[in-house]
């Protein structure tokens, strides 16, 4: 039974994820990976018109919200848009939607990682990087409930400081609304460069559909913890980034490289720049905590179908998680983290993942009403507005995630070239 937490296979893992978890686990990795990391970048771009890309960013997000939570209803099993794809779409589009997820959220997971650094311990950022994935690659290893417990935690106390940060913001004397004004700092181009880059932040859904075979009653559990965890992040970043930019307007924002702590002092209390600092760390560690399990689980359903190699396969059969997996992508994301750049990873990881949002909109076209598809326009809306948003990201992001995703198609191509040579 879908819903059961009995017994299973020695290649399957074990449903044990209720709605309160499944949500939790999207607020983990969405609460705090924008307002700590992409607010700044995206008022860089879009001035005082930031709060229009974040609207335009939510929009986009909750089309592919929406598209993910009908397919995850409808094909509960680890790997998200890869299964889709390749359901609905063809092998070719599940690999490159599977090579787009993985390759992105590793940048992501990088960034995420360098971000905890960078409030622990500023001078030895990539070191505490390190350690932080180690310990984390650990803890999802010893299983997806521990994961979930300690997820939980995490999003308590940032949700907390959160709401400390705006509070203090909207009530101190040196709040102007003027700021919230768009004047004529905004361009079209500079709005949708925002919304690309704070699309990185809403992205954290995803882990709720890549964990479909760990969750009790997917074609219940799924279509309600997606849009419920992406509606209370809309709200927390929308009030987070309404707070920071009428004490420190655009242009400080812009410039801020710890922007709410930054807030917080520019409204008199700086005895809650400290706490801030570590609501940030906290929150990048959910954050990573919970992309580690994302990738982890879509390395596995490639490897399942021999797009990476067998071996990644394995389900640990004590604590029934796909443990090479995730060793293998603990490595990687540690080389990453010990030698990355933060900003340059959030464009990167953005192209990556609005790729892949990109498929799963297409897959979710296909579906008919009786298949519980959507309304036509949520998928035609989304795969447009993905299309477009990776299309405005800086040239460099573009070009670097454009050659990432053409080397997967000619690695897809070689191989089934091969195959087809060893054929009988």
């Amino acid at each position: 039974m879908a819903g059961s937490v009995g017994s299973v296979g020695p290649g399957e893992l074990q449903r044990r994820l209720g709605v309160t978890d499944a949500v939790v686990v999207g607020l983990g990795s969405m609460i705090g990976a924008g307002v700590f990391a992409a607010l700044a970048p995206a008022a860089a771009a879009a001035g005082s018109g930031l709060l229009v890309g974040l609207a335009l960013a939510a929009v986009v997000a909750f089309c592919n919200a929406t598209s993910s939570a009908r397919l995850a209803a409808r094909y509960p099993a680890s790997g998200g848009t890869y299964v889709y794809g390749r359901e609905r779409l063809g092998d070719f589009w599940g690999y490159l939607a599977g090579w787009g997820f993985i390759v992105g959220k590793s940048a992501s997971c990088a960034a995420m990682a360098l971000t905890v650094g960078s409030y622990v311990w500023p001078g030895q950022a990539h070191a505490v990087a390190v350690a932080a994935v180690v310990a984390l690659t650990a803890v999802n290893y010893a299983g997806v409930q521990k994961s979930a417990w300690l997820t939980r935690t995490i999003v308590a106390v940032v949700l907390a400081v959160l709401t400390a940060v705006v509070c203090t913001a909207l009530t101190s004397g040196q709040a102007d609304t003027v700021w919230l004004d768009i004047g004529d700092d905004t361009s079209f181009t500079g709005v949708l460069q925002a919304a690309g880059l704070l699309f990185f932040a809403f992205a954290g859904y995803a882990r709720i559909a890549t964990l479909g075979e760990e969750v009790r009653d997917p074609g219940r559990t799924i279509p309600r913890a997606i849009p419920l965890a992406l509606g209370i992040t809309l709200v927390a970043y929308a009030a987070v980034a309404v707070a920071a930019l009428v004490v420190l307007g655009p242009r400080q924002l812009a410039e801020a490289t710890a922007p709410l702590s930054d807030a917080v002092r520019a409204a008199g209390a700086d005895w809650l720049a400290p706490v801030v600092r570590a609501g940030a760390a906290l929150a990048a560690l959910g954050s990573l905590l919970a992309l580690i399990l994302g990738v982890s689980r879509t390395t596995l359903a490639m490897a399942r179908d021999r797009h990476l190699p067998h071996a990644l396969a394995a389900v640990h059969p004590k604590f029934k998680v796909p443990h090479r997996a995730e060793l293998v992508v603990g490595a990687v994301v540690a080389a990453l983290a010990a030698t990355a750049d933060v900003r340059g990873a959030i464009g990167f990881s953005s192209f990556g993942v609005l790729a892949y949002y990109a498929i799963a909109n297409a897959s979710a076209w296909t579906l008919a009403p009786a298949e519980g598809g959507p309304p036509r326009i949520i998928p035609v809306t989304g795969l447009a507005g993905c299309l477009v948003l990776a299309f405005s990201l800086p040239l460099t992001s573009v070009l670097s995630g454009a050659a990432v995703l053409v080397c997967g198609a000619a690695a897809y191509g070689v191989r089934r070239t091969l195959s087809a040579r060893r054929a009988p």
